[in-house]
């Protein structure tokens, strides 16, 4: 079932002692900054969460409210209002890294939901990986099966070449082919995510529940296709 993200906890201000259930930089009564907020990142920015985001109005918040935050504005104000400029300003920064990044911005909303990726999943449940630092091996997509064991075949066949300084240049040929097929796999993995942004956005509660679960399919294949793109590129030497 969807989880409703609601983090506004009643507060009151410290300097005017106004209460307020926002989850904020400044006071919105007096203006005075606040200590950094226990919400989420999306309302640091006063956004609902969501996934379909306005970017630019998303950047000129991040700039206006950088520019309030500056130390230099603060340098004749109380010390605990100096390190909060510094607190909010790391906070706002780590938001906006989150947030402008479409991928890093999905998997942060899922983990809000408490949603865990088959990888974390199989971290947590695998008694060799515990205590050792070590993760579960990713599981081969279904799909992908055949493609993958040829992949990993080639792949190690150039990596031996180039040990012995013999590049076939058909295999060379034959991995770029494949470098193509999977960029085109992982572009379809990002269409299908847009889709399942906004079935989650503008979904009832049922919708949005289905819409998590295929968000945090797609993105343990997109991770996995992700792997094998960067092996093809190492081993290519792009």
């Amino acid at each position: 079932m969807f989880k409703v993200l609601d983090s506004a906890v009643p507060i009151a201000c410290w300097s005017c002692s106004v209460g307020h259930t926002e989850s904020t930089l400044f006071c919105p009564y007096c203006s005075k900054i606040q200590p950094p907020p226990g919400g989420d990142y999306f309302s640091v920015f006063g956004l609902k969460p969501k996934l379909n985001l306005d970017l630019q109005a998303l950047e000129t918040e991040f700039h206006r409210l950088s520019r309030r935050l500056h130390p230099d504005r603060f340098a004749r104000a109380e010390e605990n209002e100096k390190q909060w400029s510094l607190a909010d300003t790391a906070l706002l920064n780590d938001a906006y890294r989150t947030l402008k990044d479409p991928l890093r911005r999905t998997e942060y909303l899922l983990k809000l939901l408490g949603a865990k990726t088959e990888a974390e999943t199989k971290q947590a449940a695998s008694p060799q990986s515990a205590g050792q630092g070590r993760k579960a091996p990713s599981r081969v997509p279904g799909d992908l099966l055949e493609e993958v064991f040829e992949l990993n075949m080639q792949l190690e066949e150039m990596r031996a070449a180039r040990k012995t300084g013999e590049i076939d240049p058909a295999l060379e040929a034959g991995l770029a082919e494949d470098k193509k097929k999977f960029d085109g796999l992982l572009a379809a993995v990002d269409k299908d995510l847009r889709d399942e942004w906004t079935a989650w956005d503008e979904g009832a509660a049922a919708v949005r529940d289905a819409a998590q679960k295929k968000m945090s399919a797609l993105l343990d294949r997109r991770r996995y296709l992700s792997n094998l793109v960067r092996d093809v590129n190492e081993t290519l030497g792009v």
